[in-house]
């Protein structure tokens, strides 16, 4: 498995704009799909964007479309959320995920799609 983390977590009057980072360590992100998730206090924890291992492929929740992208850079093994618009309905600690998914365009979006799971970063949105 690989080791995951990230970074860039903080807090943002809304409308602003937040850069989230996934690095990975142990081994590469070669074949492996991306995924970041939230959870917010009381609530499940909630698909947000997904990347397959080329980038070739991206998928996003409803609530985010237009205003998070998903990135990666494999050479770098880092996979970047950048939200831009943020929204108080954004705030919650943000996850990074992955698996191995060698298929080029498969993006995987349920939790149980990911065995990797970095230790969350928070995200507060102030009105």
């Amino acid at each position: 498995q690989v080791q995951l983390v990230e970074s860039g977590g903080g807090l943002v009057q809304a409308g602003g704009s937040l850069r989230l980072s996934c690095a990975a360590s142990g081994r590469t992100f070669g074949g492996y799909a991306v995924g970041w998730f939230r959870q917010a206090p009381g609530k499940e924890r909630e698909f947000v964007a997904a990347i397959s291992w080329l980038g070739t492929s991206t998928d996003y929740a409803d609530s985010v479309k237009g205003r998070f992208t998903i990135s990666r850079d494999n050479a770098k093994n880092t996979v970047t959320l950048q939200m831009n618009s943020l929204k108080p309905d954004d705030t919650a600690v943000y996850y990074c995920a992955a698996d191995r998914f060698p298929a080029r365009t498969v993006v995987p979006v349920r939790p149980l799609d990911f065995g990797s799971w970095g230790q969350g970063t928070q995200v507060t949105v102030s009105s």
